[in-house]
């Protein structure tokens, strides 16, 4: 394995362990992570993915490895909320710090966007952690969770193991620069999210107004 040194960054943290524990270390990490504890998964996998671009792993396994046991380990954190729900968390959750504040913030906001968050929410930090939980928490049905969870975990998996692999050490510097224009960037977002948002209002009338038309048309003729 590589020095730390050849880890930018925030990804010196976790290179001990992935120096001495390699492909085990990005699985053990990420599936512990997705039931809830506070591990850094996706930093590892990133880490995995920069060694990969240097020819030190191998990025198919990194990927295979995350995907497979963030899959896991979002299984086990809907199992344990669908089994013990909020007492196990209100008892035990302070340990791996998950309070009951953050919990409740964390399930509102679920119950807010639906099925869907499910496929996001490994995207977005505090989520990614309790998505699972907060699934089993409000019971929903195990196929569902597992099909939309299966495809957050390969959307977020083939998004950082492919930019990592690709930019490597440059991957920080440039977060770094991004960072920087984030307000152009959000701008930017809000204004296509704008647009989009304008444009698809404006389909949803005109079809209305037709069906309205077709009806008003076809209740005339029968008079």
């Amino acid at each position: 394995m590589p020095p730390t040194a050849d880890l930018p960054g925030f990804l010196h943290n976790v290179a001990p362990i992935l120096d001495s524990w390699g492909y085990l270390a990005i699985g053990g990490v990420i599936v512990v992570e997705s039931f809830g504890v506070p591990a850094p998964g996706q930093t590892i996998m990133v880490a995995g993915s920069i060694y990969a671009g240097a020819g030190r792993m191998n990025i198919f396994l990194v990927a295979l490895i995350s995907f497979v046991t963030a899959v896991i380990g979002d299984n086990i954190g809907y199992w344990i909320g669908l089994r013990g729900g909020r007492k196990i968390v209100h008892r035990w959750g302070k340990y791996i710090f998950v309070t009951p504040a953050r919990l409740e913030k964390a399930e509102q906001f679920f119950a807010r966007r639906g099925n869907r968050i499910i496929v996001v929410a490994r995207f977005i930090d505090g989520l990614r952690q309790l998505n699972g939980v907060i699934a089993g928490i409000t019971r929903m049905p195990w196929k569902t969770f597992l099909l939309y969870n299966a495809i957050g975990a390969a959307l977020w998996v083939g998004w950082w193991c492919t930019v990592a692999y690709l930019l490597g050490a440059n991957l920080v510097p440039i977060m770094g620069r991004a960072h920087e224009y984030r307000w152009s960037i959000i701008g930017v977002l809000g204004a296509a999210l704008a647009i989009y948002v304008s444009l698809h209002v404006r389909h949803v009338r005109r079809r209305r107004a037709r069906s309205a038309q077709l009806a008003l048309e076809e209740s005339q003729s029968q008079a």
